[in-house]
């Protein structure tokens, strides 16, 4: 039988395509009726935040190949300009998809609820006339900046994601040419407008409709013909030539005033725009028209997002969920102590960030801690962590933060605190030339009794304190003397480039990380050959390496078993004849996003868990510094093991990758009702609880009862 050939285009989802069927899956949230009608709105809200970003760089980069007639083909086989024109038509779909949920689902529902959002403002009621003009008078006209185009006044810069307002318009009393003007709608002002109302109905309008009623006001000398909302997407993805840039500090902030005069990618108008209009910006800003959207309803749907938040419609919410505290760091204990009697797992959001940032505080306050190290991708806008971290430094310790200021749409936050901790006396280092520091580690160095003791943080997310209460993830707390090692190792590597002979325990990308990865997939796969116990569970955010997809595919043909959780991209296709028949792929998307990395590996039932930074991609695995480490304790292992059982047993919440490259929801007949997100928190209060009620000072680990087969 003829040898296959596991790279064969066939074989592989473009990874672009892949990410719209992710924005699907997102955006079929906001389409289940079942979900509180509020949640939907966030859904939809974020469906257009995600399009946001996609356009602003992987499309932009897209057209970037094109423009530079590069023509290399992806491993789907596509050419950057085949993925262009795949990307235009799905992205339509989509957007009309995503306005037809809005107009005729969440809006028709909205107002049986009690709110009612005005479309036009040629709506309104003459008393609620007076009040937005008034609101216009009072609240909106001091801030607004008319721009009109003539020939002394060129075409104003359209800044990147703005919503603006242009109109045609005539000089009163004369009959020449038509000149055009606009005016930023004010981000700094309330989009959504609230109306005095009668009853019980609430009534909203948006500050465009607001400002364009007014129009008038800002050209008095002018008689309005039309005027149209529309906003555009600029290239936003920032090129940074770090061998020449002397102080990358510096270079970073000159790129990013550079991401508001990109180049235009997108250009949204509202449905019905005067062509003369219309003509006039597709010139003005060299936009193509398979990338201009006509909009049937208000432009950039994250404003629901603010709609969400308005107060009185708790009912139509999830209720919200309080992180668990953790039974083995009871509140007041002292960190150090609890940490020496074993290794302590902790899981996010279902369990409370709190003890993350205590270990860092209780560190920047003893006296007998000497020094602590810190990689910081994303933080929070108030970070308590970047307080203790200066705190430990004005308290005289040796305090190391590498602060990654190349963190996508993160930069302007990351250079305020890398600034901030430099004043403390923090030395601050800016990552490595080439590479995005994406591991997620601290070091607290402690002098004790029998010497000098290592204590380590790991974690699968962001030291970020907000998004710790969204975002799934894991971490783990240890201070094993080789794991300790290896942490030192990191830091010297990232501060002075000095790279240890050997690693104990820690694997690192981009040194040898990728070659682990498929060294633990390869043995799988010899196990099975030889008629040995061999099964693979990993649960990450994307799947796009080709190297690894390839050895999954080798593993699979090899009678592995292989259930893959990916949230998002996924290039890897199921269902291949001789090639990925033992291979399924599922997507979770529900009310916290999921964000934990962890792979099991069944070994001849000597198996091994680890966690980690890093997706499978090429981008984590060879352009980024990432950490995978080893989960050793026993009933840890059982706790991950526990949290893959439940994510392969989801029936809500779950959606299963086809062979025609769809996700289809679980067939529930037959099936037990279980969402694993809502399970993880009955589990972690019920596990609070428990803690609360028997002692921990012998270190016994509170964990559901698991199952051995996975």
């Amino acid at each position: 039988m003829a040898e296959k050939d596991f790279s064969n285009p066939a074989y592989y989802m473009n990874r672009e395509l892949s990410w719209i069927l992710f924005d699907n899956r997102v955006l079929s949230e906001a389409r289940d009726k079942s979900i509180p009608l509020f949640e939907r709105l966030k859904f939809l809200s974020i469906t257009a935040s995600n399009l946001d970003e996609f356009f602003m760089v992987r499309v932009a980069s897209l057209k970037d190949m094109v423009n530079a007639g590069y023509d290399k083909k992806d491993i789907a086989g596509m050419t950057p300009k085949a993925q262009l024109e795949a990307l235009s038509s799905a992205i339509h779909k989509l957007v009309e998809v995503q306005y037809s949920t809005y107009n005729r689902s969440l809006i028709p529902q909205l107002e049986q609820n009690g709110l009612h959002v005005i479309k036009k403002h040629e709506d309104l009621t003459p008393e609620e006339e007076s009040f937005v003009d008034r609101y216009f008078e009072e609240n909106v006209y001091p801030v607004l900046t008319p721009m009109a185009v003539d020939s002394s006044r060129p075409f104003p810069l359209i800044r990147n994601k703005s919503l603006n307002i242009g109109a045609l318009m005539r000089r009163k009393n004369h009959e020449e040419d038509l000149d055009f003007a606009t005016v930023q709608v004010p981000s700094v002002l309330a989009r959504i407008v609230e109306l005095p109302a009668e009853g019980e109905m609430r009534k909203v309008i948006l500050l465009e409709e607001v400002i364009e009623r007014n129009i008038q006001k800002l050209f008095l000398n002018y008689d309005i013909l039309c005027a149209y909302p529309f906003r555009i997407m600029r290239n936003a993805d920032l090129t940074i030539d770090e061998d020449e840039a002397e102080d990358l500090l510096k270079e970073i902030e000159k790129q990013l005033k550079k991401r508001q005069r990109g180049e235009a990618i997108r250009l949204e108008i509202q449905e019905g725009m005067d062509k003369r209009l219309l003509k006039i910006l597709k010139k003005e800003l060299g936009v193509e028209e398979q990338n201009i959207y006509a909009i049937d309803g208000p432009l950039d749907l994250t404003f629901l997002m603010k709609m969400y938040s308005l107060e009185g419609f708790g009912h139509l919410k999830t209720p919200k969920y309080e992180p668990q505290p953790v039974p083995e760091l009871p509140a007041g204990c002292n960190i150090f102590d609890e940490i020496r009697k074993g290794d302590i797992l902790l899981h996010h959001p279902y369990q409370t960030f709190t003890p993350v940032v205590e270990f860092i505080r209780q560190a920047s306050q003893d006296p007998e801690v000497l020094a602590i190290k810190q990689t910081l991708y994303r933080v929070s806008g108030n970070s308590p962590i970047i307080a203790a971290l200066a705190q430990a430094a004005d308290n005289g310790k040796q305090v190391s933060v590498l602060v990654e200021l190349k963190a996508r749409f993160d930069e302007e936050n990351n250079i305020v605190w890398a600034r901030m901790l430099e004043k403390a006396g923090c030395h601050v280092i800016y990552g490595l030339v080439g590479l995005k520091t994406h591991s997620k580690i601290t070091l607290v160095v402690r002098r004790e009794e029998d010497g000098i003791r290592r204590y380590v943080h790991l974690g699968t997310g962001n030291y970020n304190d907000a998004t710790a209460k969204l975002y799934t993830d894991v971490g783990l707390l240890t201070c094993s003397e080789t794991i300790g090692e290896d942490a030192t190792a990191v830091f010297n590597m990232l501060s002075g480039y000095s790279e240890p002979l050997k690693w104990n325990k820690l694997s690192l990308a981009p040194l040898w990380l990728k070659t682990r990865f498929i060294s633990l997939i390869d043995r799988e796969k010899k196990h099975a050959q030889e008629g040995r116990p061999a099964r693979i569970v990993a649960k990450m955010n994307a799947l796009c390496d080709p190297d690894v997809i390839k050895a999954l595919y080798e593993a699979s043909a090899a009678g592995v078993k292989i259930d893959l959780i990916v949230r998002g991209i996924c290039c890897l296709k199921v269902g291949i004849p001789g090639v990925s028949e033992n291979i399924s792929v599922r997507s979770i998307v529900g009310n916290f996003l999921e964000h934990a990395r962890i792979f099991y590996f069944e070994n001849d039932e000597n198996y091994e868990v680890y966690c980690g930074s890093a997706d499978w991609m090429p981008r984590n695995l060879e352009r980024r510094v990432e950490i995978l480490f080893p989960v050793e304790r026993q009933e840890l292992k059982e706790k991950l093991i526990h949290i893959l059982q439940n994510q392969l047993r989801d029936t809500v919440k779950a959606q299963i990758l086809q062979p025609d490259g769809t996700y289809e929801r679980v067939d529930k007949r037959g099936k037990e009702i279980f969402n694993a997100q809502e399970a993880f928190c009955e589990e972690a209060i019920a596990y609070a609880r428990q803690g609360q009620e028997e002692s921990v000072t012998s270190r016994r680990t509170f964990i559901p009862e698991v199952h051995r087969d996975l």
